[in-house]
């Protein structure tokens, strides 16, 4: 039989059944079809050379500089912090749409942006997002839509001329322990739930409008939901650093609360080159009680279109 004969007989055997007959049909087919998915991504994977976590329908890479010892006013910062090049892909009709951010120092910029191009990735912003950071890092936004499997291999390619390092072949997971600083007051103060990973506390927040880039959706695990990363630095204090994603009418507003909170406005600029609406990215620093923060922090956030919790 074939696949679409068999799943009108699958739709038409549902709507024969109870209410919880049809519950347990919908969740055997949709584990199924997670695992179809989960399959459908591993030519990407074996292309990207690592193996990538599904987000819904995105498939997204990290791949931190674990080889970078970057110090911010003699604070060391963790991969986790500023330090983590991504890469996520998201299938469409026929191809798939790339966005990522790849953390490279200076001498490393020309290389992979060359290696880039020849393989077909458009570069949509090269900039800072620290001051004052030791050694210098700069950080390479991509944006491009072909061949998911051709792109996962021209990502690969470039990021071989830089030292990312590669997959951990220990298969040693990050660490969900957080030492140093209250998580739940900052949950508090932020009114939203955070993540542990490698000794960083981070949240997402997505904003409220639908994003899109050449009339496609853009999720938030694409990059368009403002970041926002703790680093306990001892004695209750906390480096912070992120980005607050905003509409034009929104930037000086944000501006504004974060300075007015003692939070450093570190840089401003685009990531993409085709999204709609306009968005700015606002990069930020600062290294204070992590409880003044976190309310600094929401201070700004309140100033956004952000999504509810």
């Amino acid at each position: 039989m074939k696949r679409s004969g068999r799943w009108a007989e699958i739709l038409r055997d549902a709507l024969r059944m109870t209410v919880p007959g049809l519950s347990l049909l919908l969740c055997i087919t949709g584990s199924a079809w997670g695992q179809q998915s989960a399959s459908a991504w591993k030519p990407v994977e074996d292309a990207m050379g690592r193996p990538g976590a599904v987000m819904g329908d995105v498939l997204r890479f990290g791949m931190p500089r674990k080889d970078l010892h970057v110090m911010v006013r003699g604070t060391a910062i963790k991969p986790g912090l500023a330090l983590g090049s991504w890469a996520a892909f998201k299938k469409m009709d026929g191809d798939a749409m790339v966005m990522g951010d790849l953390v490279l120092t200076e001498d490393e910029i020309e290389p992979v942006m060359r290696k880039l191009q020849e393989g077909g990735i458009e570069i949509a912003a090269i900039h800072n997002h620290l001051i004052g950071e030791q050694p210098r890092v700069l950080y390479m936004h991509i944006a491009s839509r072909g061949d998911a499997v051709k792109m996962a291999t021209a990502i690969h390619d470039a990021l071989a001329l830089s030292k990312t390092p590669g997959p951990d072949a220990a298969g040693t997971a990050a660490s969900n322990e957080l030492s140093g600083i209250d998580q739940k007051k900052i949950e508090q103060a932020l009114g939203r739930s955070g993540k542990v990973n490698g000794g960083i506390l981070a949240f997402g927040v997505p904003r409220a409008e639908t994003i899109t880039d050449a009339a496609m959706v853009v999720p938030p695990s694409m990059g368009v939901g403002t970041a926002i990363n703790f680093q306990a630095t001892g004695d209750g204090k906390a480096a912070i650093t992120g980005d607050f994603v905003l509409l034009g009418k929104e930037v000086n507003p944000v501006m504004k609360a974060l300075r007015e909170n003692g939070i450093e406005v570190t840089a401003l600029h685009s990531h993409m080159l085709t999204e709609e609406p306009r968005l700015f990215f606002m990069h930020f620093w600062a290294n204070d009680d992590a409880g003044k923060l976190a309310k600094g922090l929401r201070a700004a956030l309140d100033l956004t279109n952000s999504a509810k919790p």
